[in-house]
């Protein structure tokens, strides 16, 4: 269609011709309402901003020996810009002689990651440059996608879960491992008869105690010689 056919198409109908494709050949042109066409790519361009996800990249500085109390809220922090889902730049600060120990900052940086498991992914491991050492975290999945504290509540209720089971099946075993029915209780072992002690009449008479040897031979003994008379007094008397 010729241009001013098409001009004169588009005012009987009180629309506009707006050409679509000026790079086409031949040009390709549309005969519309052009204050709704603008309105509805604009409502377009809205919509796709509104799903659009903005990632902002935060940054937590750490020194190699932070106390406890100061790692803890620090810590709180890199929680937060997470949950906002922003990325976070964690960077371990040496100074002086502390860039002769990078283990202290891998440490650090490792305890973090592994303590915001749930709501981060590693997208960048511990990286040294000259005296600063830096790793990049970013939002989870979950935390992507909303679903983060279902996934927790999910994972509590089957650890509850599996801890009932170890409950019942330690029940189970105790009860039957414990105390035995008395219908399979293994019978008493019978006691042993007991002797009966032998009757006064039938016990055997005990021997008779032998004389002892010293007393027998203290009988045997010979007499002793009498005396003979003296040969002194034989010899007094006269011949």
């Amino acid at each position: 269609m010729k241009t001013d056919d098409a001009v004169r198409y588009a005012q009987e109908r009180d629309l506009d011709l707006v050409e679509v494709a000026p790079e086409a050949r031949p040009p390709v042109c549309r005969v519309l309402d052009y204050s709704k066409y603008k309105y509805e790519q604009a409502q377009k361009v809205k919509q796709a901003k509104k799903h659009q996800q903005q990632i902002t990249i935060r940054e937590i500085k750490f020194r190699p020996k932070i106390a406890e109390h100061d790692y803890l809220t620090k810590k709180g922090h890199v929680e937060r810009f997470l949950r906002h889902k922003d990325k976070v730049k964690v960077t371990i600060m040496f100074r002086g002689r502390e860039v002769t120990h990078p283990q202290l900052g891998v440490q650090i940086l490792d305890r973090l990651a592994g303590e915001l498991a749930d709501l981060c992914a590693v997208e960048q491991r511990p990286i040294q440059d000259g005296r600063n050492m830096t790793m990049l975290l970013g939002p989870s999945k979950a935390v992507l996608n909303g679903t983060l504290e279902q996934e927790i509540a999910e994972r509590e209720a089957e650890a509850e879960t599996l801890a009932a089971r170890v409950a019942e099946d330690a029940a189970a075993i105790e009860a039957d491992t414990g105390s035995t029915p008395a219908a399979e209780a293994p019978e008493a072992a019978e006691a042993p008869e007991a002797v009966e002690a032998p009757d006064a009449d039938e016990a055997e008479e005990a021997p008779e105690v032998d004389e002892t040897p010293e007393a027998e031979a203290a009988d045997e003994a010979p007499e002793a010689p009498e005396a003979d008379e003296t040969p002194d007094a034989e010899a007094e008397q006269p011949a």
